[in-house]
């Protein structure tokens, strides 16, 4: 019985051990697209500002590029919400003695009331 508890812990640090790593790229991810944001705000300010009509006209391009950024940063977003689901998932499994095979999946369902 000893044995499955210090299974059922090292599954679970192993999987928390993944979600983190997830965390640290994916925010590192995040931290990149929100700089390039920030710099290309500040130039879609200054072309406004300037008035002059091929940087008005460049802006265009610009807003579509953060746009695009935007998406890219929400996509990032739910992975990591999606990950940390499944990891909150598992770690219940592995709490509530569910065994793993080894593709990772719990043998037992949970069940959930109502």
């Amino acid at each position: 019985m000893d044995g499955d508890i210090f299974s059922s812990i090292g599954s679970t640090a192993q999987v928390d051990g993944k979600v983190l790593q997830t965390f640290q790229k994916s925010f590192g991810q995040v931290q990149h697209i929100l700089d390039q944001n920030r710099v290309l705000i500040n130039e879609i300010n200054q072309n406004h500002e300037s008035k002059i009509p091929d940087n008005l006209s460049r802006n265009v391009g610009l807003i579509r590029e953060l746009n695009n950024n935007i998406r890219r940063v929400v996509d990032l977003y739910a992975d990591l919400s999606s990950s940390v689901t499944k990891s909150v998932d598992v770690s219940s499994e592995a709490d509530s003695g569910g065994s793993f095979k080894s593709n990772g999946k719990a043998s037992q369902k949970r069940i959930r009331s109502g």
